[in-house]
């Protein structure tokens, strides 16, 4: 280890910034702000923001060139603009053993500034001891792309019930436990999400009648279309916390090989003709596992609110006292418009967007208000809808849609399989059969389709009208 990870208290502390313009002097200042620090700025040049907090009161500037007694009595010294008298206050502040950082000089310093991020009060600081601060702030980006935006909050939250609950549990090992299951249950989703309300309170409440906090909570998570790139970082965030992920069909094994190593995968996938689960077992198994104290990921393909079910689940898992919270995904409409290159939307094309199944219940015919998905100015999204393409096409031609008016079939979006075929609503059926798809496919319908970008042959397949 290269050097030692610690954080100073800065509160009202004197600290020495040398150097007021530039890439560097600004987000040292603005760190500094942040951490409470009396700041003064020593510089001959000094940046419009720099000038703004001298103005309002925060920080003192010297517009002059700096000194080594500059550094004197310092708790801390920055030096942002390293040249022949920035070096001669940071050899004066290192002599009298005070915090030295020279901005890309850390033979000059005898602290690295670290990467950070920063959920206050929680703080994580990413460092290379001096040797990639360009790595440094990539390792910084990897760790806030997991991290909830509501982490701080949640520290805030617990630490105002800590005092209560610790005089209430006197022994460190309930203490320990106690935590544990307030942050391994529904109540740190609650307030990771800002619902904390009267918080601190309750779990003072909780720990003095020795409740069970180990109920599980279940998330209903958007894959999305089957690209990981194309998760949600709350979704990818989830995944890695998971103690089980039961997850659809259409998943893809790249979605699911971000989840932890160690989690337990159930498949209740349905394909046509062959519904191994039923929307009942389903449930019970969520709640089952729930209450077993796990943490549930519900993983479905695109967003689980377009034909997902997930009115029926959240429902069942409400009325089973199970918390249970929705996190939506990438649908497949909108990746399959962009893999194509339309918008699903366009001025004086579209204004409206309109999202249809292909199919009903049993696999009868949907239950779809033809006339209006006939009109025009709008894009119609249709899903599940490839083994219709025919009764499809002609609901919407007897409804007065011309039949030719552009449609696209994209089968398996964002995937390394994905095909993508342009044609007309009189040619979709034709479209699938010659071309053998077998989906998962979404079809497109709509003057939009008509700004697809031209792509070479192997990847663009067109059929005349």
């Amino acid at each position: 280890m290269k050097g030692f990870p610690a954080f100073l208290r800065l509160a009202g502390q004197p600290v020495l910034l040398v150097g007021g313009n530039g890439e560097a002097a600004v987000p040292k200042a603005r760190l500094l702000l942040a951490a409470g620090a009396d700041i003064t700025v020593v510089a001959t040049t000094l940046a419009t923001e720099i000038l703004d907090w001298a103005r309002a009161g925060r920080l003192t500037v010297h517009r002059r060139r700096p000194v080594a007694e500059d550094a004197g009595g310092r708790a801390l010294v920055i030096v942002a603009e390293p040249d022949a008298d920035g070096v001669a206050v940071a050899a004066a502040a290192r002599t009298a053993r005070i915090p030295t950082n020279v901005v890309d000089r850390p033979e000059l310093s005898n602290f690295i500034m670290p990467a950070i991020v920063d959920r206050n009060p929680v703080l994580i600081a990413v460092s290379t001891g001096g040797a990639s601060p360009a790595l440094a702030r990539r390792v910084r980006s990897w760790i806030e792309a997991v991290l909830p935006t509501g982490l701080g909050r949640l520290a805030r939250t617990l630490d105002g019930a800590r005092q209560g609950v610790n005089d209430t549990l006197p022994s460190a090992t309930q203490r320990r436990r106690f935590w544990d299951s307030v942050l391994d249950g529904p109540i740190a989703t609650r307030i990771l999400r800002g619902d904390e309300g009267e918080c601190p309170q309750f779990l003072t409440q909780l720990a003095a009648q020795g409740r069970d906090l180990a109920a599980g909570v279940v998330h209903i998570v958007g894959a999305g279309p089957g690209d990981p790139d194309l998760l949600t970082l709350k979704a990818l965030r989830l995944l890695q916390q998971a103690d089980v992920v039961i997850h659809d069909r259409l998943v893809s094994d790249a979605v699911l090989n971000h989840a932890r190593r160690d989690a337990t995968r159930i498949s209740v996938g349905k394909a046509k003709g062959a519904h191994s689960w039923t929307q009942a077992e389903i449930n019970a198994l969520l709640v089952h596992r729930a209450r077993e104290g796990q943490r549930v990921v519900r993983l479905k393909g695109g967003d689980p609110n377009l034909f997902g079910r997930v009115g029926e689940e959240v429902a069942h898992l409400r009325a089973h006292g199970v918390e249970v919270e929705v996190v939506p995904g990438i649908t497949a409409a909108t990746a399959a418009a962009s893999a194509a290159g339309f918008p699903l939307s366009h001025r004086g094309l579209a204004s409206t967007v309109t999202y249809v199944t292909g199919h009903g219940a049993d696999d009868s015919e949907p239950d779809v208000d033809w006339q209006a998905a006939a009109r025009s100015g709008q894009t119609l999204a249709i899903y599940m809808g490839l083994s219709r393409l025919a009764t499809i096409a002609g609901r919407l031609t007897e409804n007065g849609l011309a039949g030719s008016t552009p449609a696209a079939i994209v089968e398996s979006a964002s995937l390394p399989t994905e095909r993508r075929f342009i044609g007309t609503v009189a040619t979709l059926d034709r479209l699938a059969r010659d071309n053998r798809l077998t989906g998962p496919a979404l079809v497109i319908v709509g003057d939009v389709v008509a700004l697809a970008q031209a792509e070479p042959a192997s990847r663009l397949l067109s059929i005349a009208s």
